[in-house]
């Protein structure tokens, strides 16, 4: 049985009895606006109750004091471990303290939670090769697309409150700034920087925004070659934004777009050759990952970790597993996401 709310009967239940049989987790998830999130709370409920545990799965429909509330209540109803995909990763410090007060030791989900001594593992992607497979693939299409150059490129950053925001933008810098430097790749705006190119929330509409501020302000005359995004529901905006101003018809070819995540819009993009390419993060390992790494606490054992010195969340270096991602476009979409049984042909027709 999974819980997504517990009643004050529940939770009595719950007191009454004692723990579960292997634990009870507490899974703390951002957003459902997100497809992604959805399948990962899915994919970790389903692998940690085929391990024995009982879940509590909570949605905080990206509001910082609702997802706060919602780990305090998991902490009173007696979880033995948390699993955290924070909104914001600096707003945790106090709820931690109590959680580990209470013997309850917290995994970062895929977003890392700074600024506090208690976070005790990390579970995520190589977050600065995603970058890198970001900027590749834009470099690579834009040449395939567009010729030897130079290109007028824009530049999209995610949330500024989520740390991994920095290492998909660093990443994807690592490869652009010495096209910049050289003048292959033009930042018509001058905008650079996650103080300007951030996008709060990830919000798709305030990313689209942007874009429509952009193509008028810097591209009345000269064409958009390629937009970095981050995120398949930034790149959906920003390609409406492209699609309104004639960008996919007549003389005007669609600019580059990247993306991440593997989202059903986004591939169903891609296959239409619109969006170029996104990032496969599949959700499914990750879960995997993160339920051994609850195996591995509960038993008095030390989880299986590949990093020890990549994430500092300001008081301490935390211990964690990264996972590959993979990049996609119209030339292996099928390969890898059909393939791998993430998805069926059905549904992305």
């Amino acid at each position: 049985m999974t819980y997504k709310f517990l009643t004050a009967t529940a939770v009595g239940l719950v007191m009454a009895t004692g723990s579960f049989a292997n634990g009870l987790v507490g899974i703390a998830m951002p957003t459902q606006s997100s497809a992604r999130w959805i399948s990962d709370g899915e994919s970790m409920v389903r692998l940690f109750e085929e391990a024995g545990y009982k879940t509590i799965l909570q949605y905080a429909e990206d509001d910082i004091p609702n997802q706060l509330a919602q780990i305090e209540n998991m902490i009173t109803n007696g979880v033995d471990v948390l699993v955290i995909a924070a909104i914001d990763g600096t707003t945790l410090s106090n709820a931690l303290e109590n959680a580990d007060a209470a013997g309850i030791s917290t995994i970062a989900y895929d977003r890392l939670i700074r600024d506090s001594a208690h976070v005790s593992y990390y579970a995520t992607f190589d977050n600065f090769k995603v970058g890198v497979q970001q900027a590749s693939s834009l470099v690579a299409g834009l040449q395939n697309r567009f010729g030897d150059g130079p290109y007028n490129v824009e530049l999209f950053g995610g949330s500024p409150d989520d740390n991994n925001a920095y290492f998909f933008y660093d990443g994807a810098m690592s490869v652009l700034e010495p096209l910049i430097a050289a003048g292959k790749v033009v930042i018509a705006s001058g905008q650079m920087g996650m103080d300007r190119v951030g996008t709060l929330r990830w919000d798709g509409a305030v990313a689209q925004a942007r874009m429509d501020n952009l193509l008028s302000a810097h591209y009345t005359n000269t064409p958009v070659h390629g937009v970095l995004s981050p995120y398949d529901g930034l790149s959906i905006g920003i390609l409406s934004s492209l699609k309104g101003v004639g960008y996919g018809s007549g003389d005007l070819q669609m600019p580059i777009v990247t993306g991440q995540d593997a989202e059903v819009q986004s591939v169903k993009s891609i296959i239409a050759d619109e969006q170029f390419s996104t990032v496969f993060k599949d959700t499914r390992e990750l879960a995997r990952v993160t339920v051994g790494m609850v195996n591995a606490i509960l038993s008095g054992t030390e989880p299986e970790i590949n990093d020890t010195g990549t994430y500092d969340n300001g008081i301490k270096i935390i211990p964690s597993y990264l996972l590959e991602p993979v990049p996609v476009d119209g030339s292996n979409w099928e390969s890898i996401l059909i393939g791998s049984g993430y998805y069926t042909l059905d549904q992305l027709k």
